[in-house]
């Protein structure tokens, strides 16, 4: 079912943390901040392109896609379609736009990737490669879409399963380097409930324990 189908963007939720995946996706949370707010005007300045097209070449932009296979579904920013001389399509390149530049985490090539599977499913062809557009590098790069790229994505698309199946929030973890910049920091509160304060189940058993030592005497 459609509704089944897991969102290609909790995949890149999950590199950076499963308790975001949680609460966007189970818990039904989301906060702008500058970052993601940039980041929706370079999306729509993208959807608003006209499609361009030659005889055996195509650009789609804010094309629709979707797995059944791998329960994915989502949009490309651009899809560069080359056609084969007698019908169909031969090759399909997706090409991912952000805004920043180059990261050495797999957040964008994994989104990269799943968008790949689906196309390859979509067009019954491989998709051996796909490209970033950072707009602070004002150039392409291109990934390969390879095995070990292709496990990994994989692997997210079967834990994010796990996790929404169980309807549990993972409890939360605080690393200054992704929380400080995370759009939910706010309503994710790692520093009061995570590792980096006070664990909540800790008060809860000193408050217990103060509770019986007050009975008791």
């Amino acid at each position: 079912m459609e509704d089944d189908l897991i969102p290609i963007s909790a995949l890149t939720h999950a590199v950076h943390c499963e308790r975001r995946v949680a609460l966007v996706h189970i818990e039904q949370l989301w906060e702008e901040n500058l970052f993601t707010a940039e980041g929706e005007v370079l999306h729509e300045r993208v959807d608003e392109e006209h499609h361009e097209s030659r005889r055996l070449f195509r650009q789609e932009f804010g094309m629709a896609i979707r797995s059944l296979a791998r329960g994915l579904i989502g949009k490309c920013d651009l899809v560069e379609l080359y056609l084969a001389p007698g019908g169909g399509v031969a090759e399909a390149v997706p090409v991912e736009f952000k805004r920043g530049k180059n990261k050495e985490e797999d957040c964008d090539r994994v989104q990269l990737c799943a968008q790949a599977l689906c196309l390859e499913e979509m067009f019954s062809i491989e998709v051996p490669r796909g490209q970033l557009y950072y707009l602070q590098e004002y150039r392409r790069t291109s990934v390969e879409i390879d095995g070990a790229l292709r496990a990994k994505t994989a692997g997210l698309i079967v834990r994010i399963r796990s996790l929404l199946d169980v309807g549990a929030t993972p409890p939360a973890i605080y690393e200054k380097k992704k929380c400080d910049h995370c759009s939910l920091v706010e309503l994710c509160m790692p520093k009061a409930i995570g590792n980096g304060g006070k664990r909540v189940d800790r008060f809860v058993q000193s408050e217990i324990a103060a509770m019986r030592r007050e009975c008791s005497s």
